[in-house]
């Protein structure tokens, strides 16, 4: 099977921000401070769009975390590395996806963290994204489908305005008026890849999802090779083609025909892609290999860019790895074969025993029959 997804990484322009963090909904993450030892005199603060949620004063040997600010909505979800002052947030919900700072006499880094939910659908199905309101109130809504307007709600106009043709095609989207959630109907790989929810109140949040028309799901070997194939023939001038893998989204592989640049990443994720991702620089294939169980997960394929007159790629493949191919079941059928074989001669020599009992019987009747008659 087929997936269509988009993971676009926006280049964040304002001063200080260290960059995008992906992470999927339920999941953790950690923001790395970038420290590896923090010094005696250190004061190191954690904020976000909300105020300061975790503080570090290492002259008073003294560790904080505020996650009773704001609403509680970070209660029992963060932790304080003591060695480098990283921050890990457990259990992530759209509430999160906000941008995060961290600070302090010598450094100042800030991280945008983008929390976002996987939907899978069958082609020629529906799907609603829902908001996760129960009323629109005096929100304003916005609905974006690969950072273009497809559905906007200024609840105190009354106006509630779609614009399905970004789709193209007419009557594809619905929007509910009471919630803001919305339905796509007619589910196709053209209308596959990322949507995202923005709801401005006193605060903007932000919620993403990446909907998934169809999955390829691939099985290998433990040690093997396997490919992974964008169907291309041939890459034309100006398209660029990134592969990606995990929750994460981490970056593995890149190829720009802008400037005929092909890059692999293999000392991402801990090095664990360390010289086995070959690239095909002319399909944009990409290939793993000696393949183990932490290469097993989600890779995502996206062909761009959408400025072009051609339509994106958006695949995924679901790559399971297993540590042999039906070892125990060759095993069995051998066992099988050898019972079979011994029920076989089983079955012969009681055939036989029976065929002589059945003879001596006979045998001993003429003897007693003959007597008789003499």
């Amino acid at each position: 099977m087929r997936g269509q997804y988009f993971i676009s990484l926006k280049k964040l322009c304002s001063s200080g921000v260290f960059g995008e963090t992906y992470v999927k909904t339920g999941h953790s993450v950690t923001l790395n401070s970038g420290l590896s030892v923090m010094m005696d005199n250190d004061l190191i603060q954690w904020e976000c769009e909300y105020g300061l949620i975790a503080e570090i004063n290492v002259t008073a040997d003294r560790f904080s975390v505020y996650d009773d600010v704001p609403d509680g909505r970070f209660r029992d979800r963060l932790k304080l590395d003591d060695q480098t002052g990283s921050l890990t947030i457990t259990n992530i919900t759209f509430e999160h996806a906000v941008y995060y700072r961290v600070y302090n006499n010598t450094m100042s880094k800030r991280f945008w963290l983008i929390v976002y939910d996987e939907i899978s659908v069958k082609e020629g199905d529906s799907v609603t994204l829902n908001s996760g309101l129960t009323e629109i109130g005096y929100d304003r809504i916005r609905w974006e489908f690969e950072d273009r307007l497809i559905a906007d709600i200024y609840e105190w106009e009354n106006r509630f305005s779609v614009y399905d043709y970004v789709l193209d095609g007419r009557d594809r989207l619905k929007l509910d008026n009471q919630t803001g959630s919305l339905t796509i109907t007619n589910i196709s790989t053209e209308r596959a890849g990322r949507y995202e929810l923005v709801i401005y109140r006193r605060s903007r949040m932000r919620k993403t999802f990446f909907l998934n028309a169809v999955n390829e799901e691939i099985s290998v070997k433990k040690g093997d090779s396997v490919t992974l194939n964008s169907d291309l023939t041939e890459i034309m001038n100006g398209v660029t083609i990134k592969w990606r893998f995990g929750d994460e989204i981490t970056l593995l592989a890149l190829i720009n025909k802008w400037d005929d640049g092909f890059s692999v990443f293999d000392d991402a994720l801990d090095e664990r892609f360390r010289d086995r991702l070959k690239l095909d620089d002319q399909t944009g294939s990409l290939t793993i290999t000696n393949i183990s169980t932490e290469h097993a997960g989600r890779y995502l394929l996206h062909l761009g860019p959408k400025h072009l007159n051609l339509n994106q790629s958006l695949k995924a493949f679901s790559v399971s790895v297993s540590d042999s191919v039906h070892c125990c079941g060759s095993t069995e059928a051998v066992i099988r074969l050898v019972l079979s074989a011994l029920v076989g001669v089983a079955t012969v020599i009681l055939l036989v025993y029976d065929i002589r009992s059945r003879r001596a019987e006979q045998d001993q009747t003429q003897i007693h029959t003959s007597g008789a008659c003499s």
